[in-house]
């Protein structure tokens, strides 16, 4: 079993920057993703695979960065240049190795709003 826990989310002005951090714990060496989606886990953010392979959705991409603490076992999103657009619950996921299936964190609000 994985366990994963979000934070970092709030509310920034457009042009702002927050950071989003998931922190997993429990069967590590069973995932090989870790990433990011938001707006009810639909629309696929950004991750990063083993190996330090990451990969963006186009409307963040030059935005937005994930990286890896691999001795914390924690996943981290830099947004920058925030936009109004952007405001969405943040999800973090994690995919397990054996079937891609995907485990969830519980959420982190971030807004954008003047």
């Amino acid at each position: 079993q994985v366990q994963l826990v979000e934070s970092g989310g709030g509310l920034v002005q457009p042009g702002g920057s927050l950071r989003l951090s998931c922190a997993a714990s429990g069967s590590i060496p069973s995932i090989n993703t870790m990433g990011w989606y938001r707006q009810d886990q639909r629309e696929f953010v950004a991750n990063i695979i083993a190996g330090g392979i990451t990969n963006y959705a186009d409307s963040v991409k030059g935005r937005f960065t994930i990286s890896e603490d691999n001795a914390k076992n924690t996943v981290y999103l830099q947004m920058n240049s925030l936009k109004p657009e952007d405001t969405a619950v943040y999800f973090c996921a994690a995919g397990r190795t054996n079937d891609g299936s995907l485990i969830w964190g519980q959420g982190t609000q971030v807004t954008v709003s003047s």
